[in-house]
């Protein structure tokens, strides 16, 4: 922390304390005299005139902290010289206007500290607190503050009790108040039993070792003391009060510090000596210096080991860059801080992210359910459909069987009949044989019942063609029947596929269902050739009949005054006979 940030917190007690009606503003006179008085605890040349001229565009009306903070910053802080003034001094004038509105100690007078161990324990408080406003100490500073109180009296802090406390006590920004904590202190709860005298000697000896560096070690008890010290030009021995701070031995006539006799300043080429007895002085050391050497005595071995140790262990911060070794053990406190915070927050993070993670894992485990129950649901429809499309292609199938043994009764009826009309041409033929040798004149009947004959032979041929049409589209529908049993068998295995195939084959089936009814158009034009061979051999046997006739007549002769008779005779009259029979087997 440097000088402007520490010189900020004490300023800002003041500020407030002079904000009387809490609405973070000030008027201007009271200002003044707050710049008045830190120019002279400061020791900065006053400028009473930059207030107003700072501010001179701005009504009488109050200022807020932020419209003081760049006149602070310009005129004061930026001034400011490090060793230039007494920061006791500085530190006081903001306690003292702070303390009259804030503290509020024992009227009775039970109050566990003094008003100047108050004013040590709110510097110790400053030192310690956070670096944002509004200033609080969090709890492990507090137990930092109290354990080096205690330990300073010699007494063990109850640190379950200070928990409990700090439980029950309201904490805003996560700490306490300045205010809160010297409450706690002067209530007593945690010095049962100590007298104020005690307490107070603590708190000057906490106050000296953090806040004027009298200490640099947490394990170093005495950081100043009356040593014996060598002279540099007479060469005695006398006795001095010596102090150690960061980076400099001063050593003053007596312990009451008003006339200082000299100072050793320490730096990384500075180191200690253990030097052995001689000149009737024991546990004697040194400090050398790139200039001089320093020669001094310790009452015993034991404080010549707690000095050496101490100023070791100043130039050893000296060397690492570092003025003051309980900052440096703050910062690294408030690193180990932050880092358990950051641990803390990714402990947590992680748990959310765990617990994100279970419940997503439940979610997606419904899901899953629920897909499962779905796809249970899709099974049974997928299912029933299936099965209510195998009851149509049985229905199918089974109207489909009907129509082909009606196809196949009426193919049987059919090739009877064909059978019975070939018998029958052949009969006619072998009469059309017997006649053509004695019916020469009949020829061209003859020649159209041939053509009449040859166009139901022609008939005959198209009608066992369509026939063996629609055998081989009877095979094909008995293949497709056994491929959709197989496709049936497959669906389980393929139902996509199966669907699409089960469509095509459909459609074939429709496709063969078409032929058929073309098959049987032509089977019904095929019955109308034949119905109009027929007409023609009907025809033909006319015609024959009538020639017959004609022929009679002519092998008949008619002598003169004979009567015409009805009964035909000649060479033909034997064939008379044959004719009608044959005429009525055509009929």
């Amino acid at each position: 922390m440097d000088l402007r940030a520490e010189l900020l917190k004490s300023i800002w007690y003041a500020f407030t304390a002079l904000d009387v009606e809490k609405s973070g503003k000030v008027s201007k006179s009271q200002l003044k005299v707050l710049s008045h008085n830190l120019y002279t605890v400061l020791c900065i040349p006053h400028d009473p005139v930059a207030l107003e001229e700072h501010f001179r565009d701005d009504d009488d009306g109050p200022v807020s902290s932020q419209g003081y903070m760049p006149y602070l910053n310009k005129y004061i802080l930026d001034k400011v010289e490090e060793g230039a003034f007494v920061k006791e001094n500085f530190d006081e004038l903001c306690w003292t206007l702070t303390a009259k509105k804030n503290y509020k100690p024992d009227r009775n007078g039970n109050s566990v500290v003094s008003h100047q161990d108050a004013f040590r324990l709110w510097c110790l408080f400053n030192f310690l607190s956070e670096d944002k406003y509004p200033l609080v100490m969090v709890p492990d500073e507090v137990e930092y503050l109290l354990k080096k109180i205690c330990t300073a009296m010699n007494v063990e802090l109850n640190s379950c009790e200070l928990d409990d406390y700090l439980a029950q006590e309201p904490q805003g920004q996560g700490g306490l108040t300045v205010w809160q904590f010297l409450d706690m202190v002067n209530s007593g709860r945690f010095l049962r039993g100590i007298e104020q005298e005690a307490v107070s000697m603590a708190v000057e000896e906490v106050y000296q070792e953090v806040i004027e560096d009298a200490g640099f070690d947490l394990h170093v008890s005495r950081a100043q003391g009356y040593l014996w010290k060598k002279g540099q030009l007479r060469r005695n021995w006398s006795e001095r009060w010596f102090m150690l701070k960061p980076s400099v031995l001063s050593y003053y006539m007596s312990e009451e510090r008003k006339e200082k006799k000299g100072s050793i300043t320490l730096d990384k080429h500075c180191c200690v000596e253990v030097l052995p007895d001689r000149d009737g002085k024991r546990c004697m050391f040194c400090v050398k210096t790139s200039s001089r050497t320093y020669e001094m005595s310790a009452s015993d071995t034991r404080q010549r080991q707690e000095w050496t140790l101490a100023i070791q262990t100043a130039i050893r911060l000296q060397a690492e860059g570092k003025k003051s070794l309980h900052k440096d053990l703050k910062q690294k406190r408030r690193e180990q801080r932050e880092q358990r915070e950051q641990r803390k927050a990714a402990k947590e993070e992680e748990t959310q992210r765990l617990k994100q993670l279970q419940e997503e894992k439940e979610r997606k485990l419904q899901e899953l359910e629920l897909l499962k129950e779905a796809q249970r649901q899709a099974e049974i429809l997928l299912q029933e459909e299936e099965e209510r499309r195998r009851q149509q292609h049985e229905e199918m199938q089974r109207t489909l069987e009907i129509q082909l043994r009606e196809a196949e009764e009426a193919r049987a009826s059919m090739q009877a009949e064909m059978v019975l009309k070939e018998a029958e041409a052949e009969r006619q033929r072998k009469r059309i044989l017997e006649l053509e040798a004695m019916q020469e004149r009949l020829q061209d009947a003859l020649q159209q019942e041939v053509k009449a004959r040859q166009d139901e032979e022609a008939v005959r041929y198209a009608q066992a063609r369509l026939l063996a049409e629609e055998e081989e589209k009877l095979k094909q529908l008995m293949k497709l029947k056994e491929e959709q049993e197989e496709y049936i068998i497959k669906t389980q295995l393929e139902k996509q596929v199966l669907k699409q195939e089960m469509e095509n084959k459909n459609k074939c089936l429709e496709e063969a269902q078409k032929q058929l009814e073309e098959v049987r158009v032509n089977r019904q034009r095929v019955d109308q050739d034949v119905m109009a061979a027929q007409r023609k051999l009907r025809q033909a046997s006319t015609n024959v009949k009538h020639w017959n006739v004609q022929m009679n007549r002519l092998m008949h002769p008619i002598g003169p005054g004979d009567k015409r008779t009805n009964t035909s005779g000649g060479v033909f009259a034997g064939y008379q006979p044959l004719l009608s029979r044959r005429d009525s087997s055509i009929k």
